[in-house]
């Protein structure tokens, strides 16, 4: 079994000193898809955003490859090997699609390195080199989360978080968006993602943690999850 490149250990998290995650610990193993599920409004997103530095926990402490980041803020994740694509894309709106994905690689200074990667990311989401040169409000909402993807990867990290992915978007094209994420971890991204969408989440997963009101209440294999009576209640309508 792989070495676990990320440790949460015991976090509690608030927002204005109010408790919104109380005790949270959970790793994510080097080549792994590990998936966080629950409800809306269950935590799920402030877990993503204290481990990209964006907010930092009241209590306890965040582990990346042996470094204790708890205290790391957001815009020095990246040189770290941390890639946070947000809830909701967050592209700059009036810039092009190839200038978005540029952005993605802002702490690399060498350009060839660059060409190198938007050749990469442009062969996984072909749809993007054809968009290359449109603004990027003008496309779609699933071209715009592939571009959000796709900018997440050009800093080369080694773990790639994803918020949300399935948020407005048309069923047929979360498929779409999951089966692409599948394609980046055989490539070797180790991946975090948090999903509503329970079940999608947990079909690509290796592993999984359920979050609700700002606990961790169900962990393991996401097919042992999958196949959990209380997981598919909750969550699947089963």
């Amino acid at each position: 079994m792989s070495e676990a490149i990320l440790k949460v250990c015991d976090i509690h998290c608030a927002y204005d000193a109010v408790p919104v995650i109380h005790g949270i610990s959970l790793e994510v193993r080097e080549g792994e898809i590990v998936a966080i599920v629950g409800a809306n409004g269950a935590g799920k997103s402030t877990t993503m955003r204290t481990i990209a530095g964006l907010m930092h926990p009241v209590k306890g402490s965040i582990f990346f490859c042996g470094e204790d980041i708890s205290r790391t803020p957001g815009h020095s994740m990246i040189t770290k090997g941390i890639s946070f694509v947000p809830e909701g894309r967050r592209l700059f709106s009036k810039l092009t699609v190839k200038e978005n994905l540029e952005l993605g690689a802002y702490t690399e200074k060498n350009r060839a390195v660059i060409e190198e990667r938007l050749e990469e990311v442009l062969t996984l989401f072909p749809i993007l080199r054809k968009r290359a040169n449109q603004v990027a409000e003008t496309m779609s909402g699933g071209e715009q989360q592939m571009c959000a993807i796709a900018r997440g990867l050009m800093s080369n990290p080694k773990l790639l978080m994803l918020d949300e992915l399935s948020l407005g978007l048309m069923p047929s094209l979360v498929e779409k968006v999951l089966e692409t994420v599948v394609e980046i971890n055989r490539k070797g991204t180790t991946i975090l993602l948090v999903e509503q969408m329970v079940q999608e989440a947990l079909e690509i997963a290796s592993r999984g943690y359920v979050i609700q009101t700002g606990r961790i209440v169900q962990e393991g294999p996401a097919k042992d999850l999958l196949e959990s009576d209380s997981v598919r209640k909750a969550y699947m309508g089963l």
